[in-house]
């Protein structure tokens, strides 16, 4: 008996109940979408951002003060400590591995072009296979690490060869162009050419600078297999409050959270361990970047959802409220034969189950559909479906169809038999 009474009273009114149908679906549909896109699209995000460039400097822990110049280290070879290539595998081995993107070696050397103008050699990884100590490659360098980088003409090799890439700015000033031979002189008086392969422009201190193979300027610089600085690209987690903690204040229980969280101080930390005798440095400009647009963007997908929830809340309080009271008569009926404010009540939640499970039945597939169009037109890439969010979204459906029930429910208590049926 109840169930036939539950079925007519759900299919009456269809109008009514089709609208709030409508709102709940809609509002369940943004919800998903924006969920999908936030859980899915936060890493695809985060690897946009990390184009940027690098957000950790690793220097040597006993090296001297740096005289730093447009990015450029100028102090001499025979000064300060230096890194070891052969460590760089290691970097593929800490916990947070999987997260370290890219990562390219820098060597510095001061130069005299022909007419006395000071260039600065940066001897770097252009696309560079690493042997890693698990018997797979790892392909990286500074296209990986810059992958927005402007380029004219093509990278050189990464071997020993006098080649170059020259800053788009330096190549203008010295009227330099792709496939000219440079000639310039060390501070010692060897002098060498460059084969020019390409120009790039970066909006950087690159473009004031001489990009050659590591190996090479390693080779004449008499400093086989050594750098003077890391820079690592690293997906990392927006950093918090508790991410901006010293490790040595933490208890053990937080130190280990701290430690298996990607933070850019964690991974840092990690970095530090496993070549020793360095210095990681997050790049703090870079990462509190990240973490405001990226705080940004979940907080403005949270008020989309909010305000599509809260709509679908108002759409379900109307109708259930406008359906109650059009039946005053029949819950005054029910009621005098004997039905308690429990059983009568059960009837609309019932009611209000049915159209929450079957708004968040249509609102999760609306939904998915609307995270691919987001993805795919704002990020060129789709989002993974979770099908834990359909439970999710049923569970969330059904409480934005209850809240929006409760004031009808009042109603549904305070209705006097005696009075309506009397009015009637």
């Amino acid at each position: 008996m109840f169930l036939r009474i539950l079925r007519g009273s759900f299919l009456r009114q269809r109008r009514r109940k089709l609208l709030a149908l409508v709102a709940l679906a809609l509002g369940i549909g943004v919800t998903t979408a924006t969920l999908s896109v936030a859980v899915d699209i936060g890493d695809k995000l985060a690897r946009e951002l990390r184009s940027f460039g690098a957000n950790i400097i690793v220097r040597p822990q006993a090296d001297t003060l740096p005289l730093e110049i447009g990015g450029v280290d100028l102090r001499p070879l025979s000064e300060g400590s230096f890194l070891r290539q052969d460590d760089l595998p290691r970097l593929k081995t800490i916990f947070w591995r999987h997260h370290i993107l890219a990562f390219a070696p820098y060597l510095y050397q001061s130069a005299v072009e022909p007419g006395g103008g000071s260039v600065a050699l940066v001897g770097t990884w252009f696309d560079r296979p690493l042997a890693l100590e698990d018997g797979t490659s790892f392909a990286t360098g500074i296209r990986a690490l810059n992958p927005d980088w402007q380029l004219e003409g093509a990278w050189p090799a990464d071997a020993a060869e006098p080649e170059a890439v020259v800053g788009a700015e330096l190549a203008q000033r010295f009227g330099w162009g792709v496939g000219d031979e440079i000639v310039l002189t060390l501070p010692d008086g060897r002098q060498f050419s460059l084969a020019v392969r390409g120009l790039v422009r970066t909006g950087g201190d690159e473009e004031r600078q001489v990009l050659v193979p590591l190996a090479w300027l390693q080779q004449v610089s008499g400093r086989p297999g050594a750098f003077r600085r890391l820079q690592v690209s690293a997906l990392v987690n927006p950093e918090d409050e508790f991410a901006r903690r010293d490790p040595r204040s933490m208890t053990p229980a937080e130190f280990d959270r701290w430690y298996c969280s990607p933070y850019v101080s964690s991974v840092a930390h990690q970095i530090q361990e496993v070549l020793g005798d360095v210095v990681a440095t997050p790049v703090h400009r870079v990462a509190q970047a990240e973490t405001t647009i990226l705080a940004r963007v979940e907080r403005l997908l949270a008020v989309v959802s909010i305000a599509a929830l809260l709509g679908a809340v108002l759409a379900v309080l109307s109708t259930m409220t406008t359906t109650v009271l059009e039946r005053r008569p029949e819950i005054a009926l029910m009621k005098a034969l004997g039905a308690a404010n429990a059983t009568v009540g059960t009837l609309f939640v019932a009611e209000a189950t049915m159209l929450g499970l079957l708004g968040g039945g249509l609102g999760y597939l609306g939904g998915l559909l609307g995270a691919q169009l987001i993805s795919q037109s704002v990020f060129g890439a789709e989002v993974e479906i979770k099908p834990v969010l359909l439970p999710a979204m049923l569970v969330l459906a059904c409480a934005v169809a209850l809240l929006g029930t409760l004031a009808p429910l009042r109603v549904v208590q305070q209705t006097d038999p005696a009075l309506v049926l009397k009015e009637r």
